[in-house]
Parts: structure tokens; C-alpha cells; sequence
């Protein structure tokens, strides 16, 4: 097995002690805020990004330890473990390659090749494959394949056998490691993604357009371009495929594979070759990739949403003055809050400036009377339906009047997540979901680290797909 502690010193370009000393602290209960904070001298001042990375790696290592464990023991079970074999799986440092070198030993349910086996027919793909070798005698296939046709074994023809034979030689060449690592690269560096939408789906009748005809190559497409097609595929609306030359894969595979001169045997292992890549790996490799590039999408688009979302949360605040929080809207009308300097609630009222003349000009004096009773200092607009609007009915409030609060557009974003939460009942049990979201668009202006962090960071609005990637990770960062 490998040494972890010294893959992470060499990794990280590390001493020994610091990998040492940092692991010690986390498996003493230690969270990285502690450690990086008030335990410098024990890691030797490693800061919260290099600890962060750390300790992900060595999660991966571990599991990539436990799965080696695992797997050997499985493999010994079946008494086909070699030292050789025993080798490749202790060195080996990425999982794919792991579940590669022990995809020949897993467990399977009851395929082609094991039919064939039951059959007997294991007999025939032993003796093509011998045949399968540089200056090997001539084979009459048809010949050789007569001598296992059995009525008891149901092998009732040299089609049937050869037939068996193929499927028992396609499901080895799908297990060779190297094959399959080979593959998954070329469709990584070389392949295409294409998405089309579906012809039920008329021209701008979805919200996935740039997508009708798309093409991107695997390695180059954007996280969210990435998480945009999934999620239109999951929604039934795009179709999207994965595609990349063929040939070039099962001209590699007859190079690799192919080692008789003879002209029946090359024929032979050619339609195998081709058997096997179409039936048995490609589409389990697509998929492979298509997991990579999802996994790849998450974690930038994470690292997205953690920073956008640490800019929000870190925004200056307005201070301690008393503002009014105005959530738009046009046919529910405006839902005014006044909140004091310390953010307590003070009073609310609907007001409708975008229905009517004269429901505008009691809207105008409602918000100038409370100005004036309240001195408020700044009014925060939600930036939803009718922000805009709402705006120009605030500054006609503003024109008439000599001392004139600050207007400010704010993210409502979360608020009506807030404004139904358990957290707002309790704050706020006797008032209505409109108003609490009102109370907290002029709330997150004074201060919008505390009043942010009561509201589900996804709701907040500052991710891209952030419902789609892995929400344990999402969770974490």
C-alpha cells in the first residue's frame, strides 16, 4: 500500500512534520478554523487553503486505501490474486484505474460470455486465442468450431459456437486496464459534446435556446455550459450526446490486440474487437467521462458560489440607521417595513404608486409622513418584478421633499425563503410572509452578514446551477 502521509509531503511539497503534526491535530478533533487560527506553530504556519486542500486529499487517499483493501480481498477470495497483479493495485493512485484493474474480477450478473462459458465454448475462444499469435499455424475456424456443436449443450450450429467464442474473447478485451484507460483519455482530449432540442420544443419556447445547436469539445466546455445541458437533458428538453472518431479508437485496439498474420483470424478478432468496444465499452466509458466532466463542473462551480457567496456576506454594511426595506410589486403593490437602528420593526403598510393617479399620491405622502416621523436615513428597494418602477416612485417621493434619505437597490434574493422559514415565524410570529420579507430587504442593508446567514445559502442567488452539483460537497465548502 501506499504511504499517504509521504505522497502528501512530496504532493505538497512539504516536511514530513508539518503532514505529520497537521494530521495529528485532525484526528484529534481539531477543525481546520482551529488549526490554521491558533495551531501555526504545530503546522508551520500552513494557511486555510493549503489545509483545506490537504485534508481533501488525504480523504481521497484514504478512500482509494480502503477501496484497495477491498478489492484485494475480494480477488484473493477467488484465488486469482498474483503478485503482479497485487503490485499494479498497491500502486495505484487514481480510482478509475483502480475499478479498471479489478473491473476482470468483480462480480457480474449472468452475460453473454458466461453463457457461452456454461456451454463450453471457453474450449474455442482457448483456441483462437493461441491462434492470435505471430508465425501461428493456419486454423480452419469453421473446422474448429464444428467440434462444439452439442444438442445437449444447445450449440446448434458453427455460427452459434463461433458466436460464443466472440462474446467470451469481447468481455476479456473490455476488462484490459490499459485498454480502457487509453479510451477514456482519447474521448477526454478528442470528443465532442452536442445537444440539440428536442422537435416538441419549438423555437423560444425554453430558457435552453443557445443550446439547440450546441458543440463543445469534452475537455473545453464551461462548468455551467456543462450543468446547463444536464439539467435540460434531465428535464427532458435537450438531447445531448457524447461523440468522437470510432475508428481511430478500434484501429488502436486491432494494433494492440491483433498479433496473427493470418487473414481468417485478423477478420475474426476485427469483428470482435468492434463486438466488444460497441457493446461492452464504449457507452460504459461515455458515461464515465460524462460523470468526470459533472464532477469537474461541480467543484467550479462551487468554487464560484463560495466566493460570490463570501463577497455578499462580507458586503459593507449600511450601519446602525433606520431604514425603510420596500419589497416591489405591481398587483400585490409595495410592501413597506420601517426598522429602526437597530434593525427593530417598527411598522408596515401596502401601498399601490403603480396602479392609479391618486393610489401614487397617497403612496407619495404615506412614505414621505413616515420619513419624516421616523428620520430615516436610507430606503432599500428589492430588486425584483417592479424595482424599477418603484424606483421612480421613490425619487417623485424624494423630489418634494428638503432632507432626502439615500435610495438603494438590494438583492431580495432568499428573502421570500426567509420570510417562510421556521426562523421568521419565530422573529416575527404575528405578522405576514409579506412583510417579514419586506423587514429583511431593509435589514440586509444595515447589515447583511447577520441577516444573510439565516437564510439557506442556495436560496441566496449567487451560484451557478447550485440545486444540480453535489450538495455534500456544496454543503462543505
Amino acid at each position: 500500500m501506499i504511504d499517504i502521509k509521504q505522497v502528501l509531503t512530496n504532493e505538497f511539497q512539504l516536511q514530513a512534520w508539518q503532514v505529520e503534526n497537521t494530521l495529528q491535530l485532525k484526528s484529534e478533533g481539531a477543525t481546520l478554523p482551529f488549526i490554521a487560527r491558533y495551531r501555526k506553530e504545530r503546522t508551520g504556519q500552513l494557511d486555510e487553503n493549503v489545509l483545506r486542500d490537504l485534508f481533501d486529499r488525504f480523504e481521497y487517499l484514504c478512500e482509494l486505501e480502503d477501496r484497495k483493501k477491498t478489492i484485494l480481498d475480494s480477488i484473493n477470495e477467488q484465488g486469482k490474486l498474483t503478485d503482479e497483479l497485487k503490485q499494479k493495485i498497491e500502486a495505484c493512485m487514481v480510482k478509475n484505474e483502480l475499478e479498471d484493474l479489478y473491473l476482470p474480477y468483480k462480480p457480474k450478473k449472468r452475460t453473454k460470455a458466461t453463457i457461452a462459458k456454461e456451454k463450453g465454448l471457453d474450449g474455442l475462444a482457448d483456441i483462437i486465442r493461441q491462434h492470435n499469435a505471430f508465425a501461428a499455424p493456419e486454423l480452419n475456424l469453421q473446422e474448429i468450431a464444428e467440434k462444439f456443436i452439442s444438442e445437449e449443450k444447445e450449440v446448434k450450429s458453427i455460427k452459434e459456437a463461433l458466436q460464443g467464442a466472440n462474446d467470451i474473447l469481447a468481455e476479456e478485451v473490455s476488462e484490459i486496464a490499459e485498454l480502457r484507460a487509453w479510451t477514456r483519455d482519447f474521448i477526454y482530449n478528442h470528443g465532442t459534446f452536442t445537444s440539440k432540442i428536442k422537435e416538441e420544443f419549438p423555437v423560444g419556447s425554453t430558457k435552453f435556446e443557445m443550446y439547440r445547436e450546441f458543440e463543445a469539445n469534452v475537455k473545453d466546455i464551461s462548468p455551467h455550459a456543462m450543468l446547463a445541458l444536464r439539467r435540460g437533458e434531465a428535464e427532458g428538453i435537450i438531447s445531448m450526446d457524447l461523440k468522437f472518431d470510432d475508428e481511430s479508437v478500434l484501429d488502436y485496439f486491432s494494433k494492440k490486440i491483433i498479433l496473427s498474420e493470418k487473414d481468417n483470424i485478423i477478420e475474426f478478432y476485427k469483428s470482435m474487437i468492434k463486438d466488444s468496444f460497441s457493446r461492452l465499452i464504449k457507452h460504459s466509458l461515455i458515461g464515465e467521462v460524462r460523470l468526470m466532466k459533472k464532477v469537474y463542473s461541480d467543484e467550479e462551480s462551487i468554487k464560484v458560489f463560495e466566493a460570490n457567496l463570501r463577497q455578499i456576506l462580507l458586503s459593507a454594511p449600511a450601519g446602525m440607521k433606520p431604514v425603510i426595506g420596500i419589497d416591489p410589486g405591481f398587483r400585490t403593490g409595495c410592501k413597506v417595513a420601517v426598522v429602526d437602528s437597530t434593525g427593530k420593526y417598527l411598522e408596515y403598510k401596502a401601498v399601490f404608486p403603480h396602479n392609479s393617479k391618486w393610489e401614487r399620491d397617497d403612496a407619495i405622502k404615506y412614505l414621505q409622513d413616515i420619513i419624516k416621523k421616523h428620520d430615516i436615513e436610507i430606503i432599500a428597494i428589492g430588486n425584483g418584478t417592479a424595482s424599477r418602477e418603484t424606483d421612480a416612485y421613490v425619487k417623485d417621493v424624494l423630489e418634494k421633499m428638503d432632507r432626502k434619505p439615500i435610495k438603494v437597490t438590494v438583492s431580495e434574493a432568499g428573502a421570500s425563503v426567509y420570510s417562510a422559514s421556521k426562523l421568521a415565524n419565530e422573529e416575527f410570529p404575528e405578522l405576514d410572509l409579506t412583510v417579514r420579507g419586506a423587514i429583511s430587504i431593509a435589514r440586509r442593508l444595515q447589515d447583511p452578514l447577520a441577516e444573510l446567514v439565516k437564510i439557506d445559502p442556495k436560496s441566496i442567488g449567487v451560484g451557478q446551477y447550485q440545486h444540480d452539483v453535489d450538495q455534500k460537497l456544496l454543503k462543505k465548502k
